[in-house]
């Protein structure tokens, strides 16, 4: 597990191509987005600052908030993902980088790690919580996937393991709140989502 766990950022680094191809772009993620963006604190289109962590390419994701009004920054421990993105989206800020180990970025509207953050051991997991929250301005959204149970497991992407970490439901939400975060919306394995189990959380007002 350790050694597929450490592999991740190589295995995109190596496949990008073949990500690029791969990743559906019909946008299945876009009721989720929409409340994402309705959930972000107020302000006029383009100065809603978003962070993406594992941002990959930039799409659709980032591209989609991109269309509606969002300044993104994009993290990815990959450069093959970042020229992509930076090729496709030159106006945005792409930056390659471990999520574990990020430079100074600032503080944004939102955050999202849609897909990305469950890559993650759950030891590495806990302490990001302290970052999302640093890193969030009072009112800041928070869009995640996760899995529903603490545990690890391995897939697939061109032939090679792939691993996914993930905490309990019950420590995902306790740790959100201890950060200063409130649940909006959480739904387990959304069929309408492809089956993902999806976090939406809002950083209070009052918490800097």
């Amino acid at each position: 597990m350790s050694k597929a766990a450490d592999s991740v950022i190589d295995l995109y680094q190596t496949h990008a191509a073949a990500w690029l191809t791969l990743r559906a772009t019909a946008l299945m993620e876009r009721p989720w987005l929409e409340r994402f963006l309705a959930s972000l604190p107020s302000g006029p289109p383009g100065e809603r600052a978003v962070l993406d962590l594992g941002c990959g390419t930039g799409q659709p994701i980032a591209g989609y908030l991109i269309e509606n009004g969002c300044h993104i920054t994009g993290v990815d421990g990959a450069a093959a993902m970042t020229d992509i993105a930076r090729a496709r989206f030159p106006a945005q800020r792409w930056i390659t980088a471990d999520m574990r180990d990020l430079p100074p970025l600032g503080r944004f509207h939102g955050l999202v790690a849609w897909h990305s953050f469950f890559h993650l051991t759950p030891e590495d997991q806990r302490p990001l919580f302290e970052t999302f929250s640093r890193l969030a301005l009072p009112g800041a959204a928070l869009l995640f996937t996760s899995g529903t149970e603490q545990g690890e497991a391995i897939g697939t992407f061109e032939g090679q393991p792939l691993y996914h970490g993930s905490l309990d439901s019950a420590e995902y939400r306790q740790r959100l709140e201890k950060n200063g975060f409130e649940v909006i919306c959480h739904v387990e394995n959304d069929a309408s989502c492809g089956g993902a189990t999806i976090w939406l959380a809002r950083k209070a007002a009052g918490v800097v």
